[in-house]
């Protein structure tokens, strides 16, 4: 943990992280809880990869451009970025109730790569909003692409209202009920994923539809 109540970091085998804000602006709420989670992740001994959401920004997906020029480099970038690390932390805006159509395209190229990258990754969903839900609602239509992807999504996710007060000076959650479930959500999901990448008796078998025959055409699970 971190702050003036924190304990020391736990031994854990390596584990790396993806953290990211899915906001093209510069100074964002949601880029300001993605460093906070990534300060989260490195206190409690996870390496963090940061990086921000004009690194994947692609134009908009279309097959055609896809078969003549292949892939743009801020999909190979993401394609990248999420192979080589364990799992994945977004902090996502919400807008217009839903996820931002930026991020919802570059998770449409990269599900086209071969092979597909978000398939049994593990990835926590984060949002911050001045709004009295946090940008909730925006988080569980997210889910629903990576999760048809194969994505591991943590149950538990973390949204923080009226974010535009809700940080202090030091860039911590300011309310410290709020900031200890953050912060021991952050800790739970890293457990689970160093629980899946090392101890391989705790994994189970992901089944998105039961009875459902693999088909190429329409699968992105693979």
């Amino acid at each position: 943990m971190i702050g003036s109540d924190s304990r020391a970091a736990p031994d854990r085998e390596t584990v790396r992280f993806l953290v990211f804000a899915a906001s093209l602006k510069a100074d964002s709420l949601n880029g300001r809880l993605a460093r906070l989670a990534a300060d989260v992740i490195e206190a409690n001994g996870g390496i963090v990869d940061r990086t921000s959401m004009p690194d994947f920004d692609t134009p908009s997906y279309n097959a055609d451009v896809q078969n003549e020029d292949g892939f743009p480099p801020g999909a190979d970038r993401f394609r990248e970025c999420i192979q080589t690390n364990d799992a994945f932390v977004i902090s996502s805006p919400e807008y217009n109730s839903s996820m931002p159509g930026v991020l919802k395209n570059s998770i449409d190229w990269v599900s086209r790569f071969s092979p597909q990258p978000f398939n049994e990754k593990h990835g926590l969903l984060l949002s911050a909003s001045p709004s009295m839900v946090g940008g909730n609602r925006g988080l569980w239509s997210l889910r629903v692409p990576f999760e048809h992807l194969g994505a591991r999504v943590y149950p538990d996710m973390f949204s923080l209202a009226q974010a535009h007060q809700a940080f202090d000076d030091s860039g911590r959650v300011a309310n410290a009920q709020l900031r200890e479930r953050f912060e021991r959500n952050i800790a739970g999901f890293m457990d689970l994923v160093e629980a899946s990448k090392h101890y391989p008796c705790a994994k189970t078998r992901w089944v998105e539809y039961l009875g459902e025959h693999p088909d190429p055409v329409i699968d992105r699970v693979e």
